[in-house]
């Protein structure tokens, strides 16, 4: 296959089945579902070989005009080395405008993300597995409807960018958990089906102990059901979530491109940080 037989074209819903063939190619867990509220959010781009297949693939998923998060790129093994991901990520570039940019790399793709601009911020740990039985801490409570508008706020001011499409997207899918403080909501934390069982993430908290409360109030109620977390390594939480059943399995680094015209204001209050919500 020739680099110049392959097409990219505007990602659309027709390309998910391809795109969940390519993602199972990498082991990676997302079903139909999963790409589907990726590209909702999302904008895209995807490789077409001379037969119509996905080839490759790239999401873009814009927070307001703050900063914009690249996910879910993947090549095909099969035509690696040619600059297709390159190709891939000017694409993206397009898409994301003037929006500094924010990923989590595998070790395959530092290399590339490190000559088109990007610097490490951070290290992402997966935690997945059968959750053991535990009791649920005190002071969480399920959030309604109406405890948005307050997540949207305390995940903006948390996260340093307006996740709102995304914290909608979540509440359509899963439920979420708070913490409160005389009256007003001091953390959260989503959960939602994904992959072979649900995901907990994102989880905004100002420590350790709320943190761990929140995962545990999801947890609590699954015994034996399939979870994934995915936390920041600066957060200390890896050793307890092993404990409770969620082994190491693997991760990825975190990475941002500052705009041209200054460095991006990087603001982890994160605690568990599961932007793998999208990939």
């Amino acid at each position: 296959m020739q680099q110049g037989e392959i097409a990219i074209q505007d990602f659309g819903p027709d390309h998910i089945e391809g795109a969940v063939a390519l993602s199972r190619q990498e082991n990676w867990p997302h079903r139909p579902q999963d790409w589907q509220m990726a590209l909702q959010l999302s904008s895209g781009a995807v490789a077409l070989d001379d037969q119509g297949r996905v080839a490759g693939t790239i999401l873009v998923t814009p927070y307001g005009a703050d900063c914009a998060m690249i996910n879910m790129v993947i090549v095909d093994r099969n035509v690696r080395g040619k600059g297709l991901g390159r190709r891939l990520m000017e694409q993206a570039f397009d898409l994301a405008g003037d929006r500094p940019l924010r990923l989590v790399a595998t070790t395959d793709g530092m290399p590339l993300y490190e000559k088109l601009g990007f610097v490490p911020s951070g290290t992402i740990l997966q935690h997945q597995g059968k959750v053991a039985e535990l009791g649920a801490l005190d002071g969480v409570e399920v959030a309604s409807a109406d405890d948005l508008p307050d997540i949207k706020a305390l995940d903006r001011d948390a996260y340093g960018a307006d996740r709102e499409a995304l914290i909608d997207a979540l509440a359509e899918r899963g439920q979420f958990a708070v913490i409160r403080r005389n009256g007003a909501i001091e953390a959260y934390a989503a959960i939602r089906p994904f992959g072979r069982g649900e995901v907990i993430g994102p989880v905004i908290a100002g420590s350790y102990d709320e943190a761990k409360a929140l995962i545990a109030f999801f947890a609590s109620t699954r015994p034996g059901a399939f979870l994934r977390v995915d936390t920041d390594s600066r957060t200390g939480i890896a050793g307890w979530l092993e404990e409770i059943g969620l082994a190491h399995a693997g991760g990825g680094v975190a990475m941002h491109r500052p705009p041209k015209n200054g460095a991006e204001q990087i603001r982890p209050k994160v605690y568990a940080l599961a932007n793998q919500a999208l990939g």
